[in-house]
C-alpha cells in the first residue's frame, strides 16, 4: 500500500467521525425534543400531522408502530408498481420509455420500498424521469426514513423504564425527512452539481463522435438522485454502471463526497444512540467494534487487489505500483480513483446496506471479492444501513452480553436492564433469520432448472455470483457480482428475499425495543459486565464473527476460496 493510499483511508476515517458526531447529537435532539427546529418549522410539522390525521402526542406500542410501518410500506409498494407499469402513458417521459414488465415492476417496487435498490435493469434505458423522480427517488427518501424512524423508536424503548410505548411513527417519519434527509440532500446535491453531475429534465443529448457517428448520451435529474442514493444507503444508480459512470461520479472530490455520504448517517446513529440512552462511552465502544470490522475489510480487500491474481501476474502485464499507476488488479476499476478509493468504497458500501459501486465487483480477486460478500452476510451491521444497521447490531450486543453472563455465571445485563429468555430469543431470530434465508435461497437457485436459468456463468464463480445475489437481496444491499440475470424465477424469489429480509429483522428489533421499554433498571454491581471498554469491543467483534461468520464459511469454501486455489 502506498503512503498516498494510506493517507486517503485515514482522512476518510477521520472525516467520518468529525462529521458523524455532531450529526448524531442533532439526531438525538430531533427524536427527544418537543420542538427541535423552532416555532415556525414546528407549525409546519403540526400541519403535516393534521393532513395525515395523526395525533403527535399519542404514542404507540411496538405492535402498533410495526403495523403502521407495514401498512405505510405496502401502500407505497402499490404506488411504485403502478407508476412503472403506466409510465408509457404518463408525463416527464421525453425519451418515450415503455411501461415496465410486470415481473420486473414487482421486483423493483419491492427493491426500493425495502431500501434494497437491487436493479435488474438499466436506469437510463428503462425508467422515465417521472419514474426516477416520483417513484424511485421518493422511495429512496421514504424507505430510508422508515429505517431511521424504527431505530429511533427502538432506542427510545431501550432508554425507557417500565413503559408500554416506544414513540409515534408519524412524528419520527416526518422529522427524519424534514430535519435530516432533505437538508442533507440539498447540500450534497449542490456539491455534486458543482462537481459536474447533471441535473436536468431535458432528454438525451446527441453528440457527434470523432468518426462522424451520432451518439445518444443519457442525462436527467442525476445529482438529486445521487444524493439520496448515498445518504439513504439506497445505492440504486441513475445509470446502469452506477457510480463508475463519470456523469454520476465525475471527479476525485465527488468520489470522496459520495463515500462519506454512504456511512455518514449510519455512523451518526451510533452517537445518537449514546446520547439518547445516556451511555456515550458504551456508544464509543460499539463504534469501535464497527470500525474494527470496517478496517479488517479494507486490510484484506486492498492488499488482495494490489497483489492481483496469479493469472494476471503470469500474463506479463505490469502491475507494479508506481508514481504513474496504482498497480495491481485494475480490471473494472476506474483509473481516476485507483486502488485505495475503490477499496474504501467496496467495503463501505457493503458494510452499509448501500449497494452502489464505483468499480466492478465481479472482476475482483477471489480474496478481494470475498470481503464484500462476507460484509453483507454479517447483516451489514458495520455500520449498516440507515437504521437497519444499528438495530441489527443490537441483536449482536444482546448475544454478546448473554455470552458474558454465561462466563461470569449471572443474569446478563445491558444498560442496567436484565436480559432474559425473551430478549435472547428475539435477538437470535433477528441475527440468524436472514443468513439462514440467504443459504436456503442460494441452494434452491442452484438445484432447480428455473434457478439455473438465471446463472450465466458455470463453476465456482457462477456459484459465488448466485450466493452474492441472494446475499445482497436478503440483506437489502442491492449490489451485484454480475453474471446473474432476470427471469421470472429470479424476479419473484428475489422479491420474497427482499421483503422478508427487510421486515422480519425490523419487527424483531421493534419487539426487542418494546420488551426492554417495560423493564426496570437495576443498579450496577461488582459483578456487572462492563460494556464500555476494550473487552466488550473484542467480545462483540468475536460474537459477530462466530455467529454469522461461521455460517458463511462453508459457502465461501465452495466459491471464493476454491476459486482462489484454482488461480
Amino acid at each position: 500500500m502506498s503512503g498516498q493510499g494510506l493517507s486517503q483511508i485515514l482522512v476518510y476515517s477521520l472525516a467520518l467521525v468529525v462529521l458523524g458526531y455532531p450529526l448524531g447529537l442533532w439526531m438525538a435532539r430531533m427524536y427527544t425534543s418537543a420542538r427541535p427546529a423552532g416555532r415556525l418549522l414546528g407549525a409546519i410539522e403540526n400541519g403535516f400531522y393534521r393532513v395525515v390525521r395523526a395525533d403527535p402526542t399519542r404514542e404507540q406500542d411496538w405492535k402498533g408502530y410495526g403495523k403502521t410501518v407495514l401498512v405505510f410500506s405496502v401502500l407505497f409498494w402499490g404506488v411504485l408498481y403502478a407508476i412503472q407499469r403506466l409510465q408509457g402513458h404518463l408525463f416527464l417521459n421525453p425519451d418515450h420509455m415503455k411501461g415496465v414488465p410486470s415481473h420486473l415492476s414487482l421486483n423493483t417496487a419491492a427493491s426500493f420500498v425495502t431500501n434494497t435498490n437491487w436493479q435488474f435493469y438499466g436506469g437510463e434505458t428503462t425508467m422515465s424521469y417521472l419514474t426516477q423522480m416520483a417513484g424511485l427517488a421518493v422511495q429512496n427518501f421514504v424507505s430510508a426514513a422508515v429505517g431511521i424512524a424504527v431505530v429511533a423508536a427502538v432506542i427510545r424503548g431501550i432508554s425507557r423504564r417500565s413503559a408500554g410505548t416506544i414513540g409515534n411513527f408519524w412524528v419520527d417519519l416526518y422529522r427524519t425527512l424534514a430535519y435530516l434527509l432533505v437538508p442533507l440532500c440539498l447540500v450534497v446535491t449542490a456539491l455534486l452539481i458543482w462537481q459536474g453531475v447533471p441535473q436536468t429534465l431535458d432528454g438525451h443529448a446527441t453528440a457527434t463522435t470523432l468518426q462522424g457517428a451520432q451518439q445518444a448520451i443519457a442525462r436527467g435529474p442525476v445529482a438529486s438522485q445521487e444524493a439520496i442514493k448515498q445518504l439513504g444507503t439506497n445505492g440504486g444508480g441513475f445509470y446502469n454502471a452506477n457510480s463508475a459512470v463519470p456523469f454520476e461520479n465525475p471527479t476525485g472530490l465527488s468520489n470522496v463526497i459520495e463515500m462519506l455520504a454512504i456511512l455518514l448517517i449510519p455512523a451518526a446513529e451510533v452517537f445518537m444512540f449514546g446520547k439518547m440512552v445516556f451511555a456515550r462511552r458504551h456508544a464509543w465502544a460499539v463504534f469501535a467494534a464497527m470500525f474494527a470490522v470496517f478496517a479488517i475489510g479494507i486490510a484484506v480487500n486492498l492488499p488482495a487487489e494490489q497483489h492481483g491474481s496469479q493469472a494476471l501476474r503470469a500474463s506479463g502485464v505490469n502491475i507494479t505500483q508506481g508514481s504513474g499507476q496504482s498497480g495491481g488488479n485494475m480490471s473494472d476499476k476506474e483509473v481516476r480513483f485507483g486502488q485505495a478509493n475503490t477499496a474504501i468504497w467496496t467495503v463501505a458500501t457493503t458494510d452499509a446496506s448501500n449497494g452502489s459501486v464505483n468499480g466492478g465487483l465481479d472482476a475482483e480477486t477471489p480474496a478481494g471479492g470475498a470481503v464484500p460478500l462476507t460484509n453483507i452476510f454479517l447483516g451489514e451491521v458495520v455500520f449498516g444501513g440507515v437504521g437497519s444497521g444499528l438495530y441489527g447490531m443490537f441483536f449482536y450486543i444482546i448475544l454478546a452480553v448473554f455470552v458474558a453472563g454465561l462466563m461470569v455465571g449471572r443474569t446478563p445485563e445491558w444498560l442496567g436492564k436484565k436480559i432474559e429468555a425473551r430478549e435472547i430469543k428475539i435477538a437470535a431470530l433477528g441475527a440468524l433469520f436472514v443468513p439462514t434465508m440467504v443459504l436456503t435461497l442460494t441452494a434452491l437457485s442452484i438445484v432447480t432448472k428455473s434457478g439455473l436459468a438465471s446463472i450465466y456463468n458455470g463453476g465456482v464463480h457462477g456459484f459465488t455470483e448466485t450466493l452474492y445475489a441472494y446475499d445482497s437481496e436478503s440483506n437489502n444491499n442491492g449490489s451485484a457480482f454480475a453474471g446473474f440475470g432476470l427471469t421470472n424465477f429470479s424476479a419473484y424469489l428475489g422479491t420474497v428475499a427482499m421483503l422478508f429480509g427487510r421486515f422480519v429483522p425490523m419487527f424483531a428489533a421493534l419487539a426487542l425495543g418494546g420488551a426492554l421499554a417495560k423493564k426496570k433498571t437495576v443498579p450496577a454491581s461488582a459483578g456487572t459486565f462492563r460494556t464500555d471498554g476494550p473487552t466488550f469491543v473484542f467480545l462483540l467483534v468475536g460474537v459477530i464473527a462466530l455467529t454469522a461468520g461461521l455460517m458463511i464459511l462453508p459457502a465461501l469454501t465452495l466459491g471464493p476460496i476454491v476459486e482462489g486455489l484454482m488461480h
